[in-house]
């Protein structure tokens, strides 16, 4: 019952100032506030902090800089194998499979397309219709960066505005469309198994998204998709590398192409935690 009502009051309350106000608060340097903020931040959402090289509250410049703090050396290491997909992030598998005439689970009874997903022509979404999908959700205490799940070429960056409705289980379970309808980031990928993508899935209180290419990407509700710039010749990323990161928590989308083939990993349901750099799938695609 307070799921549902959560859900339905999100449709009421006014999400862009709102995150807005976070974003702003996130960023205040007072040491006496920031500090305080910390400390209750790590307190309420019981913030593991073991593989942090810092000191706590003090390192961090305001609440914004500990959300998307690094990790110490060797804390995710990186399965070094060929074929192996890795977790993007720290978070918890939503869902995991087969897209299915270019459809992608969100949840029982939810599904969304690849096409509205990407927004982008038809060749490119085209490549995922029989793929792969796994969709990860960062909770607010997990760690907010995002890292390359396959080695590639980074061939385009798009921005596509949208709304930030929460991406918790209780709202991907009765939002229809939630991801193609919030604002996303989309790094589209040229690999040795075909294209590959890595959405960035924003949300509320989710104040901007970061990219290593792009800077700070801050909402936008309205407007096209908006083709990012990039260097030429197209970055090169290797597995584990840094691609960005969340002010807070939410989702990233991992699509892999039918060529591709493999599987992710069984035993990885729906809920199941993973971290960066950990197996998620093995590809089928034998060079």
């Amino acid at each position: 019952m307070l799921a549902r009502l959560f859900v339905y009051l999100q449709y009421l309350l006014p999400r862009y100032a709102l995150t807005a106000i976070v974003h702003r608060v996130a960023r205040i340097r007072l040491p006496a506030v920031k500090n305080w903020l910390i400390r209750n931040f790590v307190r309420t959402f019981k913030v593991e902090l073991s593989d942090v090289d810092a000191d706590i509250p003090d390192d961090f410049a305001n609440l914004n800089a500990f959300f998307t703090r690094e990790l110490a050396d060797g804390a995710r290491p990186v399965d070094g194998d060929a074929r192996a997909i890795t977790s993007p992030v720290d978070g918890s598998l939503s869902a995991a499979g087969l897209i299915h005439s270019g459809r992608v689970f969100q949840a029982k009874g939810l599904d969304y397309t690849v096409e509205d997903l990407l927004t982008v022509d038809t060749a490119r979404s085209g490549a995922f219709v029989h793929g792969r999908f796994a969709t990860i959700y960062l909770a607010p205490y997990d760690y907010h960066r995002v890292h390359a799940p396959f080695s590639g070429r980074l061939d385009a960056l798009h921005y596509v505005p949208g709304d930030l409705f929460s991406v918790n289980t209780a709202t991907v379970r009765r939002v229809r469309g939630l991801f193609r309808r919030n604002e996303r980031l989309v790094m589209h990928f040229h690999t040795a198994f075909g294209p590959a993508a890595v959405v960035f899935v924003g949300a509320l209180n989710v104040g901007s998204i970061t990219t290593p290419w792009t800077g700070e990407i801050r909402p936008r509700r309205r407007g096209s998709t908006e083709v990012l710039p990039l260097a030429s010749p197209a970055p090169a990323v290797e597995k584990g590398q840094l691609l960005g990161w969340f002010n807070m928590g939410s989702t990233v989308i991992v699509l892999l192409p039918a060529e591709a083939g493999g599987d992710w990993v069984p035993g990885l349901d729906s809920g199941s935690r993973v971290r960066v750099g950990q197996r998620i799938g093995i590809l089928g695609y034998d060079g």
